[in-house]
């Protein structure tokens, strides 16, 4: 080996652990100083090391140790073909045999061109068989890192006393780094030790593309087997993709912690088979169609929900292992339950084992603070200006979709990403190109993760949380919209909240909140939530927040449910809400289930149960949500008694349900409503029925309408409108 400064370069970038090209130097290469060929190996801490012919099965003899360095040598001049081979290394006393991975050059510098929708296909680590340069296979891990701007990067683990020095990957023309490291097993953790362009050491970083993760306090990667589960629910899939997206069907969801829904008695999580176990058939006891998870994807912090992930691609390991994950996915679809999951691609934590500053630059996050940082959350936005960060993203979205047959994501903050200055005041942001405060980049973005999420996976939902009134959030982007399947409507959400949290005395000076929504209920495909964000951060709960004594807030609460399962739009309840919690949420303990023991909140969770089987059953309440077809007010300006009526239709007109809500604890005897037609109605739901904790005030099962017209109808009904509460009739067949 050549000993001027130039040829003891690569020396010092190994001892440096530094070194971009460990394949120039390590391994068996042809000797360039005469003929055979010439084996190097860098073995830190490293007593002896014999070579051994896997073969011939014949040992070699031992390498030398190159002057006072960690590089062992040796060579063999009669000899010109590659051949397979192992190291037994002596280290500390303890004798083992190890193959070398610089033996898997073909491996390490072939074509992975990552196919930019499917990057956790080709990044990450990927449990392998590969052939080395001799032509003997081995099963390892293919370690895969994108980081153009490193000057080095090494894999470090359990399998290498996370010693930086040992396994330097190699660098590629496309900026991404790869190692082969035989005989490495699902379960090894790992991290990747990195040096920026000026030779510094970073802060070790776990993988991007990490499938599973230690449970936190700690943040290492672990290696996964991605092929180990066997999934049962190839019918629900096929069906859901064959179908395409339909807008014309019953979409009930139950909003969910999971860490926080039930624990065991001594306060440990629920793991997600014991979550599948208890969960699913509470699901179908309740009749929901859906059940939509606060973020899995690991977080280093609970308190965030999982809203500050620093991995797009693991399921938190806090409930166990990823196959229990999917376990508790399948179970879900067998059972006949959509899941969808609640996606953060608006923000990322700026914790140093992430993706803040991962190279050495902003590689994920955009580089100026005023782009680049969020005041609210304290954490860095991505750069989606970046053909590598959308695909990031996007390959995340899928991941999700494909890896764990989610059947929706629930896109976290879009508003945020939308605008240049969200909540930043002037002079704290940067205008786009065209001097406007639209994201030009993330409406980009958002436009291709949709099509593609959309045209990989048809029957798959895509739901915004946008709180503004961008248009077509909802709308095709063919036709100038965001693309996604639904949005949430804030709107409805807040105004609704506000109106049913006054007094009833003075409603009817709030009159419009009630009625508003439906001025723009057609403008979007909206789903209805009555989230988490409404039972947190000092807002109570959904029952504390109803005015009155303890009977009429149980009431105004069923009235509120009867009149969200009435209006058009999908459905969403955050866990708890629908049996009365009392306390606010809290991520930290499980809801207060003792509750569902009491009569009053029995009711409550009695008629939300109720009213899904109902919802489910009435293609009135569901087939024409988004059309103005399928919707009519009977009278909306009777502000004074603070009464509202509509009619719901289904495709079929001919097939309708009739809602009236009296929002007063007054009984309104004599209460005419018009009527589409005369003959018997039958009363389907009575918010105030004795069952679900009601005073059974009402019309004693059904009524006739007479030929009277009101409300411009040719009929109409005589109703006892019992307080607080809502009624839906339906014409008796």
């Amino acid at each position: 080996m050549a000993t001027d400064d130039e040829g003891d370069r690569p020396l010092a970038d190994l001892a440096a652990a530094q070194c971009a090209v460990p394949f120039e130097t390590l391994g068996l290469h042809a000797r360039d100083d005469g003929p055979g060929l010439i084996l190097r190996a860098w073995l830190p801490d490293t007593e002896q090391v014999e070579v051994v012919d896997t073969a011939r099965r014949k040992s070699l003899g031992l390498l030398e140790r190159f002057g006072d360095t960690d590089l062992f040598t040796a060579a063999w001049p009669r000899r010109r073909k590659l051949f397979p081979y192992k190291l037994r290394v002596t280290r500390h006393g303890q004798v083992h045999d190890d193959l070398d991975p610089y033996q898997f050059r073909s491996g390490t510098f072939a074509s992975h061109q990552p196919e930019a929708i499917r990057l956790h296909d080709n990044l990450g680590a990927a449990l392998i068989t590969l052939a080395g340069d001799g032509g003997k296979s081995a099963r390892g891990v293919l370690f895969s890192v994108y980081a153009p701007s490193a000057r080095a990067v090494s894999v470090v683990g359990d399998f290498n006393s996370w010693d930086g020095r040992r396994h330097p990957l190699q660098s590629s023309f496309e900026g991404i780094w790869r190692l082969f490291v035989p005989d490495l097993e699902a379960g090894a953790l790992y991290k990747f030790e990195i040096k920026s362009s000026d030779r510094q050491l970073l802060p070790v970083k776990s993988d991007p593309f990490a499938f599973y993760c230690e449970q936190p306090p700690g943040n290492a990667s672990i290696v996964l087997d991605r092929q180990s589960y066997d999934w049962g629910d190839a019918t629900w899939c096929e069906a859901r993709d064959g179908s395409g997206y339909r807008a014309d069907t019953p979409i009930s969801i139950y909003e969910l912690h999971p860490g926080s829904w039930r624990r065991h008695a001594d306060g440990r999580h629920l793991s997600y088979r014991e979550l599948a176990e208890h969960l699913i058939p509470y699901l179908q006891q309740m009749g929901y169609t859906h059940v939509e998870l606060l973020p899995v994807m690991e977080h280093p912090f609970l308190g965030s929900w999982g809203y500050q992930p620093t991995a797009m691609f693991a399921p938190t390991s806090r409930y166990g292992a990823p196959d229990e994950f999917k376990y508790f996915v399948d179970q879900c679809h067998r059972k006949g339950i959509g899941v969808i999951l609640d996606w953060v691609p608006a923000h990322f934590p700026g914790d140093e084992h992430g993706l803040a500053r991962f190279d050495g630059t902003a590689l994920y996050e955009h580089p100026d603070p005023r782009r680049g940082w969020h005041p609210d959350w304290n954490t860095c936005i991505y750069d989606y200006g970046r053909h590598f960060v959308r695909d990031f993203l996007i390959s995340s979205a899928l991941f999700w979709i494909e890896e764990y047959h989610a059947d929706g994501l629930r896109v976290d903050a879009v508003a945020s990403m939308l605008y240049l200055d969200y909540s930043r005041n002037t002079g704290e942001w940067l205008p786009n190109i065209y001097g406007g405060n639209e994201n030009l980049e993330a409406i980009e973005f958002i436009r291709e993760l949709n099509v593609t999420l959309h045209r990989e996976h048809p029957g798959v939902m895509t739901i915004a949380e946008e709180s503004t009134a961008w248009p077509k959030v909802s709308r095709p982007v063919y036709d100038g919209g965001l693309g996604f399947g639904f949005k949430w409507n804030m709107g409805w959400m807040h105004d609704t909240l506000n109106y049913m949290t006054k007094d009833p005395l003075y409603r009817k000076y709030h009159h419009g909140d009630l009625t508003f929504s439906m001025m723009y209920a057609f403008d979007e495909h909206f789903i209805l939530p009555l989230s988490h964000d409404e039972v947190v951060h000092g807002k109570g709960t959904l029952f504390g927040r109803m005015p009155g004594d303890e009977w009429q807030k149980h009431a105004n609460l069923r009235l509120l449910y009867a009149y969200l399962y009435a209006h058009p739009g999908k459905k969403m309840v955050f866990m708890g809400g629908e049996f009365g919690q009392i306390r606010e949420w809290n991520h930290d303990a499980q809801l207060d289930w003792y509750l569902t023991g009491d009569p009053s909140h029995r009711g409550l969770q009695r008629l939300v149960g109720d009213l899904n089987r109902l919802y489910r059953s009435e293609p009135a309440l569901y087939e024409e949500d988004y059309s103005p077809a399928g919707f009519q007010w009977i009278d909306h300006a009777d502000a004074e008694q603070s009464v509202i009526s509509f009619m719901r239709f289904a495709r079929d007109r001919s097939d309708y349900v009739a809602v009236v809500c009296n929002m007063t604890p007054v009984v309104r005897s004599g209460y005419r409503v018009g009527m589409p037609q005369a003959g018997r109605f039958r009363e389907v739901l009575n918010t105030d029925a004795e069952a679900y904790g009601g005073s059974n005030c009402g019309n004693a099962g059904g009524l006739d309408a007479d030929e009277m017209p009101a409300h411009g109808l040719p009929a109409s009904l005589c109703l006892v409108l019992p307080p607080l509460s809502a009624v839906m009739l339906k014409k008796a067949s």
